[in-house]
């Protein structure tokens, strides 16, 4: 049978050619069809709350802000994972939910909290819910470097050309 293959596309040249270009021309057309993105967001859903407390130290962070945050927003459904970063003078609360949760939903769950519990925190606070986010939201970081033209000229093809052509083709990206 493979001997017949051989033989029939050796003494059916043209036809075999023009196969193999229809063939190449449908497998580029459907490649440059497909709905599918280069880096696909295969991180899960999460919600960053981010509070600043100038003045205060790493202790006193931990233990008026961090500590009644972290246990109130304990408990939430779907919540995979509570990660805290205390530093001097800031708190950073991520959570983790599982796939497939809806990040509006999760963001009112821990907004819910929040309030719950704005008045047990510090007045002096500032923050709350960082914006949506994910690890790949850092994909298009750019420069313009070009010493013949201003900060201003550079300013402006960064807001009216590149940042234009940006969101065209990724339109969710730049909200």
């Amino acid at each position: 049978m493979l001997v017949r293959l051989i033989q029939f596309a050796l003494t059916q040249r043209l036809f075999i050619l023009i196969m193999t270009t229809l063939l190449a021309g449908y497998g580029w057309y459907s490649f440059r069809q497909l709905p599918i993105d280069a880096f696909p967001d295969v991180a899960t859903t999460q919600v960053k709350v981010i509070y600043k407390a100038a003045g205060m130290t790493p202790e006193e962070v931990e233990n008026r802000i961090a500590v009644p945050v972290e246990a109130e927003l304990l408990g939430i459904p779907n919540q995979q994972m509570l990660r805290t970063l205390v530093k001097y003078g800031l708190v950073d609360i991520t959570l983790n939910f599982t796939d497939g949760t809806d990040i509006y939903w999760a963001r009112q769950q821990v907004a819910e909290r929040l309030a719950g519990i704005s008045d047990q925190l510090p007045g002096s606070l500032e923050g709350g819910m960082a914006p949506i986010t994910t690890p790949l939201g850092e994909m298009f970081h750019f420069t313009i470097d070009n010493p013949k033209l201003s900060l201003m000229e550079r300013k402006g093809l960064l807001e009216w050309v590149d940042g234009h052509r940006l969101a065209r083709q990724h339109p969710h990206s730049l909200k």
